[in-house]
Order: structure tokens, then C-alpha cells, then sequence
């Protein structure tokens, strides 16, 4: 087996996602892979770029097996995707990988992933030294009768010159800016929206119905931003919202006066850190 770092080119990013979409499969899908959306692709080149030492492939026999990408990001370290093709499990794949992975995460005081379901996910990030938080997801059609708000805080569309409102935010509640993650996410993204006001400021990115990362100086700014998100989610497409802890009661308020669904859904690591609140992190880039 070869374990080498993840370049980036088209050719790596397409085969992180073959391996990827084999190795998060339900049992009963369709044996045709979907095919890769232009954020994964653009994902995996753009982490190979910012962290070459965080992002490896394990190869065997001319066949990709396993992936990890991670970034570290001014002392916080997060896996953005550990993947290992089925038909390789239980052979130490997994974890030679992660191992690559954790020590571009020397240094780093913090760290923080979002994990699925998977038990062999669970039991890598904990013997990695993450505290495991169970989460939710919030999903169904919006009842735009319970989106009902005062509108006292202003939510306005944002764009690159916010760059420095969101690092300042990011800051706040994780201890260190997404970076060049906000800049990939700006380009991918349906609509960033933004509060900045007396009271403090927020931003929430929006795609379609998802709401895709949140995180605000107050729950009350919060709520705001999340509202007028819900509420720009088109007649017809399903809201969802993604990895809600515990600390985010806030969200799961808001969801529910609005009619989603809630249910369990994978888990929210930290370590070094508390969850960041109140904030709902992107799988991706945390």
C-alpha cells in the first residue's frame, strides 16, 4: 500500500470523490455513483493547495482505498473528509491516514470535526482525542406562517468586502478565521447573508435549502439570521439544517416554530475547546 499526499489536479479531486461517495454509500443505493458537484471538486483542490501536509491517499494495487483531508486554520486543526473504501476496511487504513492527517495538527491547541453515524468514524476521532456531541438535523417543507419576526436586527446580502466581519466572528466563537475557506465559499454558495448591528453581527451562507454555516455573537442574532434564511429557501425545496448540538437550542427553536423535523444525525467533535455557541458548523470546512 502507498500513502501519498492528495495534489491538486483534476484527476485527484475526482478520485477523492469516487472513493468518497463508495465509501459513504447506503447499502441499497443505485451501484452508479452520483456525480460530483463542483464544491466537492473544488473541496479537495482547494485544501491540497492550502494543506498539502493535512490531505493524504492511501493506494493499493492502483486503487485509491482511503482519504483524508484536514486543514489547520491560526491553532485549530479539522478533518474535512476521512473516507475508506469498504472492501478495505478492518486492514489499518483508516488509521495510518489519520495518523498523516494528526500530525499536520501538530501545534494546534484546538481541533473540531463533524463525524456521520459511522461507529469506525466515531471510535478514530476519539482515539484522536475529540469529544463526541451528538447532533441533529432539521429537515421539511417551511410553514412561512411561523416565520413571524419583529425584524428589529437588519439581514442584509454580503459579498468579499465582509471578509474581515466574518474572521472577526469566526475568531470570536472558534478561536480562529475560516480564511480562504470563506472566499471558496462565497464562489459556491447561493447567498452569504450578513447582520452587523449595535447589538453585535452574524453571517449565514445559504444554498438552496440548506443552510450551510451559521455563527453569530449572540443567539438572538442568530435566531435572526436563521429565520431570514428559512425564509429565502423557494416554494417547493426542502429546508435543512445541519448538526445541531445541544448548545444550539436557539436553532432547534427556530425549526421547530417553523415545522421542520428533527432527528439525530452523526456527531460534533472537539477537542481543547467547548462548541462553539451559537454556531452551526459546515461539514466541510467546520
Amino acid at each position: 500500500m502507498i500513502i501519498r499526499q492528495v495534489r491538486d489536479t483534476a484527476e485527484d479531486a475526482e478520485v477523492v470523490q469516487e472513493l468518497s461517495s463508495a465509501a459513504f454509500a447506503e447499502p441499497t443505493a443505485a451501484p452508479a455513483p452520483p456525480e460530483p458537484t463542483p464544491l466537492q471538486l473544488a473541496r479537495t483542490r482547494h485544501l491540497a493547495s492550502t494543506d498539502p501536509g493535512g490531505c493524504w491517499l492511501a493506494e493499493s494495487d492502483g486503487q485509491a482505498v482511503g482519504v483524508v483531508l484536514s486543514m489547520r486554520r491560526e491553532g485549530l486543526w479539522t478533518p474535512s473528509l476521512f473516507a475508506v473504501r469498504p472492501s478495505a476496511r478492518g486492514k489499518g487504513v483508516g488509521r495510518l491516514l489519520l495518523e498523516r492527517a494528526t500530525a499536520h495538527a501538530r501545534g494546534c491547541l484546538r481541533g473540531m470535526v463533524c463525524a456521520s453515524s459511522s461507529p469506525a468514524a466515531a471510535r478514530r476521532y476519539r482515539l484522536a482525542g475529540f469529544t463526541l456531541h451528538p447532533a441533529m438535523r432539521l429537515t421539511g417543507r417551511v410553514d412561512r406562517q411561523g416565520l413571524i419576526d419583529p425584524g428589529d436586527i437588519p439581514v442584509h446580502r454580503g459579498n468579499i468586502t465582509h471578509l474581515h466581519l466574518l474572521d472577526s466572528v469566526d475568531r470570536r466563537l472558534r478561536g480562529s478565521a475560516h480564511g480562504p475557506d470563506h472566499e471558496l465559499m462565497l464562489g459556491h454558495f447561493e447567498e452569504l447573508l450578513i447582520a452587523d448591528a449595535l447589538a453585535g453581527s452574524g453571517y449565514c451562507y445559504r444554498d438552496g435549502g440548506t443552510v450551510r454555516l451559521l455563527a453569530a455573537t449572540s443567539k438572538r442574532i442568530a435566531a435572526r439570521l436563521l429565520r431570514e434564511a428559512l425564509a429565502r429557501v423557494p416554494d417547493g425545496v426542502e429546508a435543512r439544517v445541519d448538526y445541531l448540538t445541544a448548545e444550539q437550542e436557539w436553532a432547534l427553536d427556530v425549526g421547530l416554530e417553523v415545522g421542520l423535523t428533527p432527528r439525530t444525525r452523526g456527531f460534533v467533535g472537539v477537542r481543547g475547546m467547548r462548541p462553539p455557541s451559537p454556531y452551526l458548523p459546515n461539514g466541510a470546512f467546520l
